[in-house]
């Protein structure tokens, strides 16, 4: 970090405090969301899928954006995001102001689907700043973009919590919103100015992508770890409410699991440029957040009673696990595909930063809608017992991919060049079929030129 130039510096500065301000925002929803939706009558199944159609229109928009980044305009799309996300937040605060769970419940949705469109393009084009003005460093780049999130996930719970208790539901939101909005001016006076000219669309896509095992392999994990932390966020507040908690005490609890992501979020990226491969990351993490959510609920397979202490203990548990499967994988996911053959530049990381968040709104999305059913059916512990699974079958797979590479190089030399070579092919054939049109117009004016002789 000591070899950051200065553009790199406020770069880095200006998305850390957009991200810290974004986080805390996404994250003060959570702790106090479900009490007032029970409040208005709705269901934990109902508002439940709240949180996942927010993550739903993210998976969806994600590879959109990543396609057509270049060619919107990078900082317009990440201003517009923002901005987008700021408002939809102060909006969300006067929900409360709602009546009866039909209507409470609609514009619930409503105002999520508007902040998941500006989430997801803010996320996008941000990510994809950071990897062109990181390349040598990306993990370590990402790490401590990442690193701000997770501390925005641990001021948000708690500075709501405490703006809860002085105001109600509206006064978090607010000037949790409004404090966005701030961030959001000082990245749009901040970001330089972006040629007008119209740019291309990549002519590669996200699909492409994905045709690489590497590549395929790291979204899954993505969104595996995803699908644990929205799994919390939807069934925690009801787990640990027979303990009697305070709101305060409640934002407190969530805080422990952003406070080990943002601790252990640089050393993995650290690691990872230095010396630790994506792959052994990925695993190291997976293995981990399998124990945190064996230990979580607690598995009814375990002669262990649930405690406020193991649940503590469990969740910095899962925070270190989760921190190495998000900042491995994207690294990983941009080092393979410019290995792949893709260009080493916007596009790319565009394409890149598009997959990585469509994977983490997948598990989002994934992680909820089936977080209320469990709930409600099987119950918490069997639940967390299930997502554990999840991630032991993430770190088998992982490890059994990496022996299959280490065995069968040339096979992953050949996988290096597919999307290339297909993407060549493409190419050439667009040329050869831009210049037969190109000759053909010349031999017709010839002709004309000729007759009129």
């Amino acid at each position: 970090m000591r070899n950051y130039t200065r553009k790199q510096w406020l770069t880095l500065i200006v998305f850390c405090i957009a991200h810290f301000c974004n986080a805390m925002c996404m994250s003060i929803q959570a702790p106090f969301y479900p009490h007032e939706a029970e409040k208005k009558g709705a269901t934990t199944m109902q508002y439940s899928f709240v949180f996942a159609v927010f993550e739903l229109v993210v998976f969806i928009v994600c590879p959109i954006y990543g396609q057509f980044l270049e060619r919107i305009g990078v900082n317009f799309m990440n201003n517009a995001g923002i901005f987008t996300v700021s408002v939809s937040c102060i909006l969300f605060g006067f929900l409360n102001r709602m009546s009866g769970p039909t209507v409470f419940l609609t514009f619930s949705f409503i105002i999520r689907i508007m902040e998941a469109l500006g989430n997801a393009a803010f996320l996008t084009t941000a990510f994809s700043i950071i990897a062109q003005e990181f390349s040598l460093n990306v993990a370590s780049a990402f790490a401590t973009l990442e690193t701000f999130y997770g501390l925005g996930m641990i001021a948000g719970p708690s500075v709501g919590g405490a703006l809860y208790e002085l105001g109600g539901f509206t006064l978090p939101f607010v000037v949790l919103g409004s404090l966005l909005m701030v961030a959001a001016a000082m990245v749009w006076y901040f970001l330089p100015v972006e040629s007008s000219r119209t740019r291309p669309t990549s002519r590669y896509t996200v699909f492409l992508l994905m045709r690489k095992p590497k590549i395929f392999l790291f979204a899954f994990t993505t969104m595996s770890g995803s699908m644990s932390i929205f799994f919390l966020f939807a069934t925690l507040e009801p787990h640990i409410r027979p303990w009697n908690l305070a709101p305060l005490e409640i934002g407190l609890i969530f805080v422990l699991d952003g406070f080990a992501y943002a601790v252990s979020a640089p050393i993995w990226g650290r690691l990872c440029d230095r010396c630790l491969p994506e792959r052994a990351a990925t695993t190291m993490g997976a293995l981990t957040v399998t124990v945190a959510f064996l230990l979580l609920g607690p598995s009814p397979i375990l002669p262990i009673k649930n405690s406020l202490p193991l649940c503590i203990c469990a969740l910095v548990i899962h925070g270190i696990g989760f921190g190495a499967e998000m900042v491995a994988t994207f690294s990983g996911a941009k080092k393979d595909a410019v290995e792949a053959g893709l260009p080493d530049d916007l596009a790319t990381y565009g394409l890149v930063s598009g997959l990585w968040n469509s994977s983490v709104a997948l598990g989002g999305f994934i992680g909820p809608s089936i977080a209320g059913v469990m709930f409600d059916t099987i119950g918490f512990g069997w639940g967390t017992f299930i997502i554990a699974l999840l991630h032991l079958f993430v770190a088998i797979v992982t490890i059994s991919l990496s022996c299959y590479y280490r065995y069968y190089p040339d096979q992953d030399f050949s996988e290096r060049s597919t999307l290339f070579q297909q993407s060549a092919r493409s190419e050439s054939t667009d040329s050869t079929y831009d210049s037969g049109c190109n000759s053909t117009r010349v031999s017709r004016e010839d002709t004309a030129i000729g007759t009129v002789d």
